[in-house]
């Protein structure tokens, strides 16, 4: 009963992503910082309020040090799905929380995160529905597709507070906020001088374009819909949409190849938000013979088990130019979870998530602090039971 119940509540997060269920009440408690000017600009939410962001300002050692978070929440695909967006806090400023709490790599705890926990910290709230890429109006429906506009609008407003003068930067983002980091790295590198240590973290943002069990291309259909309703293409990376379309761009195999800055891929080979609404979507599953695995994994039969390593050896194929470039980092476990950096008990916790006996907060650090190359990739499931699955 309680697996049904869980699974009850990650399938109403389809649109919204996973992402606040990774919350944790342990952390400072941070308040809404709402952006006025921003709507001279046209960068507004789906409904037409302003944007918002939270920030804890640095100190000591990490005063001119900046991580800039970008929230994740699925994505919106139509005018029906945007328009039941607007009226959350994935569309609307006026809905999201007035204080949040900052946990996992936004942590203040220098035990729960030694190498940032004393940075300018800075979450900026998700409430477009395209990673921050639209840009558009549909104005039979009063919907505002302008998450590119939110992007530049909020990257005038750290700079304004002292990103300028930054001499570390670190992009970051869990699921569709992962996506978006992958998506705006590059231009993120382009805010600083040279002489600035800029890198980017995408952590559960590693979308792949795979076929469902029922052999249909749920989620490639999915970031179709996002791409032409909201106007992305003109936003995604010229060196992908110049050979590929617009929706082929959308997905991180296609980009993360060209990006130039350096970049740490942290992701589950069995995520379960790609297991439950890209691979095995209750569309592709109309008999349920999915439910109970995807449920608890321990319940999978011998064939849906054979499904989940060829997602897992697809993800990896797709990883394999990527991990090659020594720039970048790689911490792929095999843990049925979805977003690991946001919450203490998987980033720098005694008993969080090892490969190579090495924790993911620790890898992140040492990958971006140039302390040691990091590729981590597990073995196959069930091999490591230091994961702290979901179900």
């Amino acid at each position: 009963m309680k697996s049904m119940k869980f699974l009850c509540s990650l399938l109403s997060l389809t649109l919204f992503g996973l992402s606040s269920l990774f919350q944790t009440t342990r952390g400072q408690s941070v308040s809404l910082t709402l952006v006025p000017s921003a709507a001279a600009k046209g960068a507004v939410c789906l409904d037409g309020s302003v944007p918002a962001y939270h920030f804890l300002p640095g100190s000591g050692s990490g005063a001119n040090s900046w991580i800039v978070d970008l929230e994740g929440g699925g994505w919106c695909n139509n005018v029906r799905t945007c328009a039941y967006r607007k009226n959350s806090r994935h569309g609307s400023s006026k809905y999201m929380a007035k204080t949040i709490q900052f946990s996992g790599i936004l942590s203040s705890d220098p035990t729960q995160n030694p190498d940032f926990y004393n940075w300018n910290r800075v979450r900026i709230n998700y409430c477009d529905g395209a990673s921050f890429a639209g840009e558009g109006y549909d104005k039979d429906h009063d919907l505002y597709f302008r998450g590119q506009r939110i992007w530049s609008v909020m990257m005038d407003e750290l700079l304004s507070k002292g990103m300028r003068s930054a001499n570390q930067a670190l992009l970051t983002g869990c699921s569709a906020g992962g996506l978006s980091s992958i998506l705006h790295c590059d231009q993120f590198r382009a805010y600083f001088p040279a002489s600035t240590k800029v890198k980017c973290l995408a952590d559960a943002g590693f979308f792949i374009d795979t076929l469902d069990v029922g052999g249909g291309h749920t989620i490639r259909d999915l970031y179709q819909g996002v791409v032409t309703l909201q106007g992305a293409a003109n936003n995604l990376p010229q060196s992908c949409t110049s050979k590929l379309d617009a929706t082929s761009c959308f997905f991180p195999q296609n980009i993360v190849g060209n990006v130039q800055t350096p970049l740490f891929l942290l992701n589950s080979a069995y995520d379960v938000w790609q297991i439950m609404e890209s691979l095995a979507p209750k569309k592709a599953d109309p008999e349920g013979l999915w439910q109970a695995c995807k449920s608890n994994h321990s319940k999978c039969n011998p064939d849906q088990l054979q499904v989940l390593q060829r997602f897992r050896n697809q993800m990896l194929a797709d990883l394999q130019s990527f991990s090659k470039v020594n720039q970048n980092g790689l911490f792929i476990n095999s843990c049925f979870t979805h977003c690991q950096s946001e919450t203490s008990d998987t980033w720098y916790a005694a008993n969080g998530p090892v490969v190579q006996n090495k924790g993911i907060g620790k890898s992140v650090g040492d990958w971006y602090f140039d302390r040691a190359q990091v590729k981590a990739i597990d073995c196959a499931y069930p091999c490591d039971q230091t994961c702290h699955h979901l179900y």
